[in-house]
């Protein structure tokens, strides 16, 4: 069995993928029969019936400290239309803010631009061997986005098709929950703050060194043919929807993704480690009078250094809130 060594890094947290999911002209180039329809972006009376979304999805907590009370909201970066309209308690949420944070403010032009100019392939950098490039070249044939991803960095096109593997299930980047959730606040003129920089998320994917680089490529692509690496996905946005957290908290026995020192350190690097810095963020947000919507990636919620268990140590009272899926 092709087990997922090394989960993709999409999953981890990273907003790439919907960055490049935002032009679905573009990526529907190959619209033949046995391609996947596009998004179909939400019509003017969807989004105005969007307050009466009776559902919520996902994961929420409650974080208070000096009297003023924050929220801690797990997302998924890629996932159904369904789910991608916030439900009663996520909305009264955001609505008891001062602001949102997110990883990245991907409605920033700033953000979007430096994302964009770092994900430009290098003049003169060192070219795919030609089996490699074969591969991503029939990948994107395949995922129906042949054309629409040359200039890219060889290590991004990769982690975009694998982000894409899963539209013909009905789960898509386009549909992220970020981006839902950062429609809305811009929507309503609530103030929004990114937790980390384009370039601290693109250092986690790119690599200036060319061996560094070739490995990434082979691990996506090994990751982008491998059924058990869909399985793990599928599981993981399931608990998401379903709010399993048990099963999100038991993530690292059953994902095949942290069996060796190797996988355990990208685990790390990729999730863990950058977890102290955004709890830091929201901390100092709060600290300063500024109650806040942090909406992350589900798996920086879970284990010792998730939010939750960072946030408590910096002295707030933490609470899970149990959403009504009713």
């Amino acid at each position: 069995m092709n087990l997922p060594r090394g989960l993709p890094r999409w999953v981890k947290g990273l907003v790439w993928v919907w960055c490049t999911a935002t032009a679905p002209a573009g990526m529907a180039a190959d619209a033949a029969p046995d391609c996947p329809a596009a998004p179909v972006p939400f019509s003017a009376a969807e989004l105005q019936a969007a307050e009466q979304v009776p559902q919520d999805h996902g994961l929420l907590w409650r974080i208070e400290k000096d009297g003023r009370v924050s929220y801690l909201y797990a997302t998924i970066h890629l996932a159904r239309r369904e789910w991608a309209l916030p439900g009663p308690q996520v909305r009264a949420a955001m609505q008891a803010v001062d602001r949102a944070a997110f990883e990245l403010d991907l409605l920033d032009p700033d953000v979007l631009r430096r994302l964009q100019r770092a994900a430009q392939a290098r003049p003169g950098g060192p070219r795919l061997p030609a089996a490699e490039a074969r591969q991503i070249e029939q990948a994107a044939r395949a995922a129906c986005v042949h054309g629409s991803l040359d200039g890219l960095r060889p290590e991004l096109q990769v982690v975009t098709l694998v982000s894409l593997a899963l539209r013909r299930q009905g789960l898509d980047p386009a549909w992220g929950i970020d981006a839902g959730l950062m429609h809305r606040a811009h929507g309503r003129g609530l103030p929004i703050v990114s937790l980390e920089t384009p370039e601290q998320q693109m250092a986690l994917m790119v690599h200036d060194a060319p061996a560094a680089a070739l490995a990434a490529v082979r691990q996506g692509l090994r990751e982008l043919g491998s059924e058990a690496s869909r399985a793990v996905v599928q599981r993981l946005v399931t608990d998401w929807a379903e709010a399993r957290l048990d099963d999100l908290e038991a993530f690292a026995s059953w994902c095949g993704c942290q069996d060796t020192d190797t996988d355990r350190a990208q685990h790390h690097a990729t999730v863990d480690a950058r977890n102290p810095a955004m709890a830091d963020r929201i901390a100092a947000l709060h600290q300063r009078g500024q109650t806040v919507f942090a909406a992350v990636g589900a798996l920086h919620m879970i284990g010792p250094a998730g939010l939750p268990l960072q946030m408590a140590r910096r002295g707030f009272s933490v609470r899970y809130i149990p959403l009504d899926r009713q």
